[in-house]
Parts: C-alpha cells; sequence; structure tokens
C-alpha cells in the first residue's frame, strides 16, 4: 500500500476512532484513551532509533519532559493581555486576548524543534559510542537534563508550575476531547511516519546499520548521518507527545514530567509488540496502555510498571522477537 493510500486509511480509522469515543458520552474514555494515543507516540518514537537502527535509548523520558516543559516556558512567557501603549496610556486589545494560550499544535511543533535539536546534539557527541555505552549515556542525559529542570525556577523548577486550561474548544467542545483529538492526529502521523521510513531507502539504510554496523561502513553507507538523522527524528516525536501534557494534567512537576513509566513505557511496548516493523509498537502500545488504564481504574495505578515488567518477561521467553515475530513465525510454518 503505498504512503498517501495507508496515511488516507489511517485518518479514517481515527476519525471512526473519536466517533466512537464521543457516542459512550463518558469524559473518562478521551481520558485513558489520551494516555494510550500518547505510548503510541513514544513507542513509535523510540522504535525509530532502538528498533530500525539498533541503538537502544534509556533518555526517552528526558525527550519527553523537554516538550512538556517548553510548553510551560512558553506558557510563562506569553502575555495574560494584549495592550498597546499610546502616549503613556496602556490600551487594552481585547480582541487579541482569545489568541492566547497558544494553540496546541503550535506547542507541538515548537516542543519537536526543541527535542529534535537535543536530539540532533546528543546524536553528535554519542553516536559514535555503541551497544551498552550508548545506552548508559542516554541514561546520564536524562539525569542532567531533570537536574537542569528542577534548578529552573522560570518553569516551576521543584515546586513545579499549574497550567490553567480552558473549559471548552470552539467546534470540538469539551478540552479533554480537544487534547484527545490532538493526540491521535500526532499518533497518525508519527505510524505513518515509521511505515513510510521502514518501506524507504531510509529505513534500508538504519537495518543496515542495525544488522551490522562495520560491514554497512565498509559498504559505503553513510552511518554517522543516517543515525543523527533517527536520533533527531525519535526525539522531535517524543517532544511532540510531551508538549500537550501540561495542559493534560494542569500541574507539572519534575517527578511527573520524568516519571519512569515513559522510559520503561517507551521501550517494553516496541519489544512487546516487535520492533523492526512499524506496527510492533502500535500494537505493544495499545495492548499494554490499555491493561495499565484497566488496572489504574480497577487496582491501583501502582501496579501498572509491575504488569509491564512481568509481561514483559514473558514476552522475552516467549516471543522474543514481539507479537508480530510470533504471528509472522506461526504464518511460516503453516506455509511449510
Amino acid at each position: 500500500m503505498r504512503s498517501s493510500a495507508f496515511l488516507l486509511c489511517a485518518v479514517v480509522v481515527a476519525a471512526v476512532v473519536f466517533g466512537l469515543f464521543r457516542l459512550r458520552g463518558d469524559e473518562y474514555y478521551f481520558f485513558a484513551g489520551y494516555v494510550v494515543l500518547q505510548y503510541i507516540v513514544l513507542a513509535t518514537a523510540w522504535n525509530i532509533l532502538g528498533g530500525y537502527t539498533g541503538y537502544v535509548n534509556f533518555g526517552s523520558a528526558a525527550f519527553f519532559a523537554i516538550g512538556a516543559y517548553s510548553t510551560v516556558a512558553l506558557h510563562k512567557f506569553q502575555p495574560a493581555k494584549w495592550t498597546l501603549s499610546v502616549f503613556g496610556w496602556d490600551v487594552p486589545l481585547g480582541f487579541l486576548d482569545p489568541l492566547f494560550p497558544l494553540p496546541i499544535p503550535v506547542l507541538i511543533v515548537f516542543g519537536g524543534v526543541i527535542a529534535g535539536l537535543v536530539g540532533l546534539g546528543t546524536g553528535y557527541l554519542t553516536l559514535r559510542l555503541r551497544g551498552a555505552f550508548f545506552a548508559i549515556a542516554t541514561l546520564a542525559l536524562a539525569v542532567v537534563v531533570q537536574t537542569l529542570v528542577t534548578n529552573w525556577d522560570y518553569v516551576g523548577g521543584s515546586r513545579g508550575a499549574y497550567i490553567l486550561r480552558p473549559a471548552s474548544v470552539p467546534l470540538v467542545g469539551n478540552y479533554i476531547e480537544y487534547l484527545f483529538l490532538i493526540m491521535l492526529f500526532l499518533a497518525v502521523v508519527a505510524v505513518a511516519t515509521a511505515r513510510a521510513i521502514e518501506c524507504s531507502r531510509l529505513g534500508y539504510g538504519f537495518a543496515t546499520i542495525r544488522d551490522d554496523e562495520l560491514a554497512a561502513e565498509a559498504s559505503g553507507v553513510p552511518t554517522l548521518r543516517l543515525k543523527l538523522i533517527a536520533t533527531t527524528l525519535s526525539g522531535a516525536f517524543m517532544g511532540m507527545a510531551g508538549a500537550p501534557l501540561p495542559y493534560y494534567v494542569t500541574y507539572l512537576d519534575p517527578a511527573s514530567g520524568f516519571s519512569l513509566a515513559y522510559a520503561v513505557n517507551s521501550i517494553a511496548m516496541p519489544l512487546v509488540g516487535g520492533t523492526t516493523t512499524w506496527i510492533g509498537p502500535l500494537v505493544g502500545a495499545i495492548l499494554l496502555g490499555t491493561i495499565q488504564q484497566i488496572a489504574t481504574v480497577t487496582i491501583s495505578s501502582a501496579v501498572n510498571l509491575l504488569i509491564v515488567g512481568l509481561i514483559l518477561i514473558a514476552f522475552v521467553i516467549i516471543a522474543p522477537n514481539g507479537l508480530v515475530g510470533l504471528v509472522q513465525g506461526w504464518f511460516r510454518k503453516k506455509d511449510a
């Protein structure tokens, strides 16, 4: 299927999902659905670097938090009221006030650009490292970024920051439905991008690095350039996933922005679904994300990471190539 046809199908599916959620008429489904969609974007972003290229990134929470705190920084920077100074008198321009707060799509683009630049810089400094050394470097990045944010008073520091969101938005209605719709669109873009990469020369280049980087270099593959592209794209999508978070939680502090759940789930979900294809992170995110939301309501959110750990151990033993690899193995046996 061509990329344009796939994107059209993805948009249709997204529209059907949004319509079904609205028919349910329960706001909780939008709250829970937002989290699952957020993990779809995170898992897909991680897979661009960790799955396609074979470089394990433990710094997912850092890129996610960069997107979230870029939103906080812009929110605090923008004026609460627009005024025009005329001969020393401040004339209010009330008709401009509805333009603020900035639209969520603008914040997502800004957060993606900042996180992508950090990913580019990180890649340039660390991608000459390989294997466990690169993974440790990304973990160190998360610690450094969290320390900087914790001591940055402008975005709230260790105290955190409150974000006041409108009760509703025109055309859509409830604000949480608006956030859900935005994240749904972002998930479609992330998955479509991952599929396009997988089916392109860029994806083949990533695969050669994953399979044997030394052989790829000897064959003339520009490995460093490809790895920089992978870190930039991966970081950008992670930052985009985090940008709407302050408006979702309305209070953001380092503990929630750099939550271990983001780092663990972004790795576990592609591993459970399958890391060598675009559909693996999608399946893993829907499966684990839904299970965690059900556990949050029925048991406690404290058991979420325990559930992820147990499922991950089970899949490492039963299906090391993930659900997609398991299904592909069944079809190969039937064909044989």
